[in-house]
């Protein structure tokens, strides 16, 4: 009896250490293995009965199955200004399990991702489209026209729908190419996406003409201060042009007096250099000048007799009744 009962501890812990190294996939699920909180080996896809190392190794079961995300409906604007309340739902699953449980780890991590991600695609996509494009399932319907309208009218194209260029289905395309890129990295396919429900709320009407009365004075104002940047801009060349024509003349002006003094210079030495008498008239004639520049109505002029102007004004006769 004594020799039994440690027979069966041992048992017993055979069968647990048995018990915690194996474990089973079921047809609906993938798992990850994980050591220390690190994944090891493959992702286990197959169904069935599976072994690992007790206790060291944990079991994490991920989703095979496809989901479903369905997003709260939240107020987006059209292309047309116009908000619309969109309430859109997807189909996805996980087919990189380990991709998947690295970046994501749960169903509830990936919920919030793809919240995000849909979230945004989708204002992104309605921001790009009118309102007509949305609501209208396809571009494949005859115009509508208003009984009560008259001829005239009728040749104006009043009355008539706005042209569909893509209709709903193409614009879920576009959502669902742009959303699907950015979810695989997550180890996640999105299989579709449906707009589920789409309402214009009429509350919001004043506030959508606010918000468009205010963008175009916005985009005047910056229209205005463009024009205004750009005749500062125009009046700045203007006034440096002019100052380079106005420098750009003086300096021709100045080259051209100078080459004039120059050869007003040459030609008198030429004049006045052939003989002693042609210089003292030189020198005669240009004191006179200076007598021009320097002696005005009542000036005093204090010379000394051996000044080269007072030798002239000395042999002076002085007019009747005034004194030298």
């Amino acid at each position: 009896m004594n020799k039994l009962v440690p027979l069966l501890a041992i048992l017993g812990a055979a069968a647990f250490v048995l018990i915690s190294s194996i474990y089973t996939v079921s047809e609906v699920e993938q798992m990850i293995i994980t050591q220390f909180g690190k994944p090891v080996g493959e992702p286990v896809t197959t169904a069935g009965l599976k072994i690992k190392v007790p206790f060291i190794q944990q079991v994490n079961p991920i989703e095979k199955r496809v989901l479903e995300w369905d997003g709260n409906p939240s107020d987006m604007p059209t292309k047309d200004k116009l908000y619309i309340s969109v309430d859109l739902f997807a189909r996805w699953r996980i087919t990189d399990p380990l991709q998947y449980f690295l970046r994501i780890r749960d169903e509830r991590s990936a919920q919030s991702r793809l919240d995000d991600i849909l979230g945004s695609e989708t204002r992104n996509a309605v921001a790009k489209h009118e309102l007509i494009e949305i609501i209208r399932t396809t571009r494949d319907r005859v115009p509508l026209r208003d009984t009560l309208l008259t001829d005239a009218e009728r040749d104006l194209n009043m009355g008539a729908l706005v042209p569909i260029q893509k209709g709903r289905k193409l614009v879920e395309q576009e959502i669902f190419a742009a959303a699907a890129e950015k979810v695989e990295v997550f180890g996640i396919e999105l299989l579709d996406i449906r707009f589920k429900r789409i309402n214009y709320n009429e509350s919001v009407r004043p506030k959508i003409y606010d918000r468009m009365i205010s963008e175009r004075r916005q985009i005047a104002e910056r229209f205005l201060s463009e024009g205004n940047g750009e005749a500062a801009r125009i009046r700045g060349n203007r006034v440096r042009d002019l100052n380079k024509i106005q420098s750009e003349a003086y300096r021709q002006v100045e080259e051209i007096r100078g080459l004039a003094d120059a050869k007003a210079t040459e030609i008198y030495a030429g004049a006045y250099n052939q003989s002693a008498e042609a210089v003292a008239f030189y020198e005669f004639t240009r004191t006179l000048e200076s007598y021009k520049f320097i002696i005005a109505e009542n000036t005093t002029l204090v010379l000394s007799t051996d000044s080269e102007l007072f030798k002239f004004l000395k042999g002076m006769d002085p007019v009747d009744g005034e004194s030298p």
